[in-house]
C-alpha cells in the first residue's frame, strides 16, 4: 500500500514539473517572439518612415474629410442639446421657408458669417408665436410663406458685422447693426429677419433689398418715397401685409428695417435667455 502511495506521488511531482518546465518554456518562447517582433518592427520603422508618414496623412486626410461633411450636422446638433430652449423654426410649423443669408455669401458683407449654422433657430416661445404668424398669413394666401433670412445670431458674428461698418459713426451705425458691446436681441434668439415669398419662394417686392442701409428701407419713411414715387403702393402694400401678419402675433418692427422683428425689448430678452456667444 505504501508502495502504491509513493508510486503515485512520484507521477504527481513528474507532472509538475512538466508543467513548469511547459510552462516556463512557453514563456520564453513568448518573449523570444515579442523581442523578434520589436526588433522587425524598429527595422520596419526605419526602412519605412517616409511609408507610414503617408499613411498617417492619407489617415488624417480621410478623417478630415468625414468631420468636414458632418460638421454642420453635429454642431447643431450640440446647439440644440446646449441651449435646450432653441428651437428649428420649421420643427414648428414647416410652411415657414428658410434663406439663411448669413450662411452663405448673399448678405452685405458678401462672406460666410455662419459656418456651423444651417438653421433658423429661435427661443422655444418665440418659434411657436412665429408659427401662428404663419398660420394667420396662410389665412390671407394660402399660398404665401414667411421667409425667414436670420434668427438666433452669435454674438462673434456680431462683432464682424459691428466692424465691418465702422466707416459709419456709431451713432448711424447702431441703425443697421445692433452695438455687441450692449447685446442684440438676435443674439438672444430672441429677433428674427424675415419677409413674405410665394409657393416658389419667391420674395414679395419690398421695394428694397434685405440689409439695404438706405433710407428707403426704413419703414418710418415710407410715406415720403411713396410720394415721391420711389415706392409704389404694392411695394408699400406688401409691407404693410408683413407687418400686420407679425404684430398679430405682438413682433415689434424697428423704424430702420422693413425686415427685423423683436418679440421683445433687450432688457426682457436678457432676462429671459442667455445669449450665443
Amino acid at each position: 500500500m505504501k508502495s502504491h502511495k509513493i508510486i503515485a506521488l512520484a507521477f504527481v511531482g513528474i507532472g509538475i514539473m512538466y508543467s513548469c518546465k511547459s510552462t516556463d518554456s512557453e514563456e520564453g518562447k513568448d518573449k523570444v517572439e515579442s523581442t523578434n517582433q520589436l526588433e522587425i518592427s524598429d527595422e520596419k520603422l526605419k526602412n519605412d518612415t517616409s511609408e507610414n508618414k503617408r499613411i498617417v496623412l492619407k489617415s488624417d486626410s480621410l478623417s478630415s474629410k468625414k468631420m468636414d461633411s458632418s460638421k454642420s450636422v453635429q454642431t447643431d446638433q450640440k446647439l440644440s442639446r446646449t441651449w435646450n430652449t432653441l428651437v428649428d423654426i420649421r420643427s414648428v410649423n414647416s410652411n415657414i421657408y428658410v434663406d439663411l443669408k448669413y450662411a452663405s455669401s448673399d448678405n452685405f458683407m458678401k462672406m460666410v458669417l455662419y459656418d456651423t449654422i444651417r438653421r433658423a433657430y429661435l427661443q422655444k416661445d418665440v418659434a411657436a408665436r412665429l408659427g401662428k404668424c404663419q398660420e394667420y398669413l396662410s389665412t390671407l394666401n394660402k399660398d404665401y410663406h414667411l421667409l425667414v433670412y436670420d434668427g438666433v445670431r452669435p454674438v462673434s458674428v456680431q462683432w464682424k458685422m459691428w466692424r465691418a461698418l465702422d466707416s459709419i459713426p456709431v451713432k448711424q451705425r447702431v441703425n443697421f447693426v445692433s452695438n455687441p458691446a450692449n447685446g442684440s436681441i438676435h443674439n438672444y434668439g430672441a429677433a428674427v429677419d424675415l419677409t413674405i415669398c410665394d409657393g416658389k419662394g419667391k420674395p414679395l417686392d419690398m421695394g428694397a433689398a434685405y440689409d439695404d442701409v438706405r433710407k428707403i428701407a426704413y419703414p418710418k419713411y415710407e410715406s415720403q418715397f411713396l410720394n415721391t414715387g420711389e415706392l409704389t403702393e404694392e411695394q408699400v402694400a406688401n409691407r404693410k401685409m408683413l407687418r400686420k401678419v407679425m404684430t398679430s402675433q405682438n413682433f415689434r418692427n424697428i423704424q430702420t428695417e422693413w425686415w427685423h422683428f423683436n418679440a421683445c425689448s433687450r432688457n426682457e430678452a436678457k432676462a429671459k435667455y442667455v445669449q450665443l456667444k
